[in-house]
């Protein structure tokens, strides 16, 4: 049975700039902390894989609104205006403000775009540790995102690699023996926001290390594949 978890801060990430070898980042600033076991699990903030990807694109420092065109672009359909307030539809699937486009965390004349593919982002990236160091661990790529009918964000998975991101429990019993017919469990997601907790907003700290997990939560899956309601399922479109 899982007892605990452990979720640690990696510090030392330098500043991610476009080109960069991301995962050599990741491995120098883990073992000069953390270090890396075997079926860790790696939180990494979207924004250094955007950058790192050269998902970035140049607008005018001086408007707080010129990253807005970027946002009809990058949107397969706007969902909702409220003022300057645009939530709308990526071609990821995603539902959320701005189509995700930040300009948080950059240079003043910068907006970052998210990942092509984030999913993608995360294989390459458990593949480079691998590859490098010999350890399995596990990748989300994680980014902010409010919810509908609740105040508050919190940090969800936009990609993984090496992880299921579905526990489906369907079929199991409860506490009482009863036979679960729905519960399927978000992980990916519920572990991006425990990760937030020790990453924060403004700390300069861009992964953290959940360490502890259980051998059934390794595996194949995607967030696009696994997570992303298809249209015919979704009781709100």
């Amino acid at each position: 049975m899982l007892r605990s978890l452990q979720i640690l801060p990696v510090p030392g990430l330098p500043e991610v700039r476009p080109g960069d070898d991301l995962a050599g980042l990741v491995i120098d600033a883990c073992t000069a902390s953390t270090g890396l076991e075997v079926n860790d699990v790696l939180v990494v903030s979207q924004k250094v894989v955007s950058k790192a990807e050269d998902q970035l694109v140049r607008v005018d420092p001086d408007d707080p609104q010129a990253h807005k065109p970027l946002v009809v672009a990058e949107s397969v359909r706007i969902v909702r205006r409220r003022g300057d307030l645009i939530i709308s539809e990526t071609k990821h699937g995603f539902v959320c403000a701005s189509a995700g486009i930040d300009r948080s965390n950059v240079e003043p004349d910068i907006a970052a775009l998210l990942p092509e593919d984030s999913d993608r982002s995360a294989r390459r990236l458990r593949d480079a540790i691998k590859g490098r160091v010999g350890v399995e661990v596990a990748i989300i790529v994680a980014d902010t995102f409010g919810r509908p009918w609740r105040r508050g964000l919190t940090d969800i998975a936009i990609g993984c690699a090496g992880i299921k991101p579905i526990l489906d429990l369907r079929g199991t019993d409860d506490a009482v023996g009863r036979e679960l017919q729905v519960t399927e469990v978000c992980l990916v997601d519920e572990l991006a926001g425990a990760a937030e907790l020790v990453r924060g907003k403004a700390t300069g700290i861009a992964v953290a290390v959940i360490r502890g997990g259980d051998p059934g939560w390794f595996g194949p899956g995607s967030v696009a594949e696994d997570i992303v309601r298809d249209p015919s399922e979704d009781l709100f479109r």
